[in-house]
């Protein structure tokens, strides 16, 4: 178990691999480039699912489902976005299979080409676009406020589980508005959603920000972010949202009469969050012991595992144990009762730590007699005793202590690895010595950025929404700069 485990130290990419397949999260597929994610790991992207959802439908949106295969031509009707997608598409070409006549197998039958071929979904503005079209005729018709939960495909040379697939799942939003401050509001809303949930239940601090020209969506005048610190100094973007302009309503051709009866183009929104949050919550907050989960999302927030020596003991114990998990249960804790006779308490305590478990308790027959339980945190992995008839209420208390905690850790760590700088000579000092982010100006220039990424390998991350907005010299030309932006090596 975690005793095999590299550690993060030692290499921070293995240790990643390692305990994405370690603790049952996921594991490579038949398909090259794809996963399949089990169902522990499964069980926390429904979590989040749940809560995302959620805060979805409280803000108005409904979930709808469109086609998984886009027609071609569609693509080639908004420019910048076929150019964004163009090189990581999965293109159908074909409708049927037949067997060789030279006896070679299953062959794909030539007399079955596709007439148009069908592009499998890598976001699916195109198709919904489309569809808005039948839907929109009047100022009475907007806003569409839509959800869909889905797979996609963005074919990748190279993977890694969560991080990097060619399918992965996720939800995208689309939205369409009569005015430019709606579909403006709507993506800032959709930013700050994510950055709430980002923090409140993942327990990750994040910066909310604007990408740059460059870093763009395809097809958007403005992309929002939250962008997080993992803790080998890198970057991982954790959420978008965009403004589409009218964008998408002019290349689909998606008008309303507005309340004087005048036509104009519809103003679109998108904004997308997928498994690749599942890969930012192992490395944000786990250790060289195993995973280490947020009580908000984990599966089971406390497990209880029964120590005893044989039947009379255990059924006494297991009386003990039951009546807390009721109690528990009760406040709405999630908790589970391993009474597998298979493995030894020892083994369990093994397994928890290294899935992440925030609590365990362990109970034995001594327990029963003082009237007391062993608690264990998986963030600190600190024990103590408990009396029992207080157990369920200070539990309570300690997952939401340990959610702060969590939360307090990752952005401690973000703060001590925050670093400003005002030459091009110190930025890239830092970035070898200490990575992390780095805040500095920069003048504006597509020609300076990419030279500063061709040189260090790092990225301007985000405009920063909030922060220091001083204007000064760019570090690399010393040109005026309006602000500092926020610079890093990324996922």
């Amino acid at each position: 178990m975690a005793k095999n485990l590299t550690t993060r130290q030692e290499d921070y990419s293995k240790w990643y691999n390692e305990l994405v397949i370690k603790a049952d999260l996921a594991e490579n597929s038949g398909v090259r480039g794809c996963m399949v994610i089990k169902p522990y790991g499964f069980a926390i992207w429904e979590k989040m699912q749940a809560e995302l959802d959620r805060m979805f439908k409280e803000t108005g949106h409904q979930n709808a489902y469109f086609p998984i295969f886009i027609p071609k031509s569609y693509f080639s009707k908004e420019a910048s976005h076929v150019d964004g997608f163009a090189k990581e598409c999965a293109v159908v070409t074909h409708y049927r299979l037949k067997n060789d006549e030279e006896g070679n197998g299953i062959v794909v039958d030539p007399e079955a080409k596709l007439e148009e071929e069908l592009i499998v979904r890598p976001t699916s503005e195109t198709i919904i676009w489309d569809t808005y079209r039948k839907w929109i005729q009047s100022y009475r018709d907007l806003p569409i406020l839509v959800n869909q939960w889905a797979n996609v495909v963005r074919w990748e040379m190279r993977t890694r589980l969560f991080l990097r697939t060619a399918e992965f799942l996720w939800q995208e939003g689309h939205t369409a508005h009569a005015t430019k401050k709606e579909a403006i509001a709507e993506a800032e809303q959709m930013l700050d959603i994510y950055a709430d949930f980002a923090e409140n239940y993942m327990a990750i601090p994040v910066v909310k920000g604007l990408k740059t020209e460059s870093e763009r969506f395809a097809g958007a005048l403005e992309t929002y972010c939250i962008e997080a610190l993992m803790q080998d100094g890198k970057a991982l973007q954790a959420g978008t949202s965009h403004f589409l302009g009218q964008n998408f309503a002019k290349a689909f051709d998606v008008k309303f009469a507005d309340k004087e009866g005048k036509l104009d183009y519809v103003w679109a929104t998108s904004w997308g969050v997928s498994t690749r949050l599942m890969g930012a919550l192992v490395m944000t907050h786990s250790d060289d012991n195993g995973l280490v989960l947020p009580p908000n999302l984990a599966p089971d927030q406390v497990v209880i595992v029964p120590i005893y020596r044989n039947e009379e003991q255990f059924d006494a114990v297991s009386e003990v144990a039951h009546e807390l998990m009721k109690e528990l249960r009760s406040k709405g804790v999630r908790v589970k009762f391993d009474n597998r006779d298979t493995h030894k308490p020892g083994w369990k305590f093994n397994e928890y730590e290294l899935k992440g478990v925030p609590v365990r308790i362990a109970i034995g027959p001594k327990d029963v007699e003082n009237g007391t339980v062993e608690v264990a945190r998986r963030d600190t992995l600190s024990k103590e005793m408990m009396q029992r008839e207080e157990a369920s209420e200070a539990i309570e208390k300690l997952l939401k202590e340990i959610q702060k905690n969590l939360f307090a850790k990752a952005a401690n760590y973000r703060e001590n690895n925050t670093t400003e700088v005002s030459s091009y000579k110190e930025f890239k000092e830092v970035l070898e010595s200490k990575g992390g982010f780095i805040l500095a100006h920069w003048d504006g220039t597509p020609e300076t950025e990419e030279q500063i990424k061709n040189e260090t390998k790092a990225t301007i991350r985000c405009i920063p929404i909030e922060g220091d907005t001083a204007p000064g010299s760019c570090m690399v030309t010393g040109k005026p700069s309006a602000r500092k932006v926020l610079f890093a090596k990324a996922y």
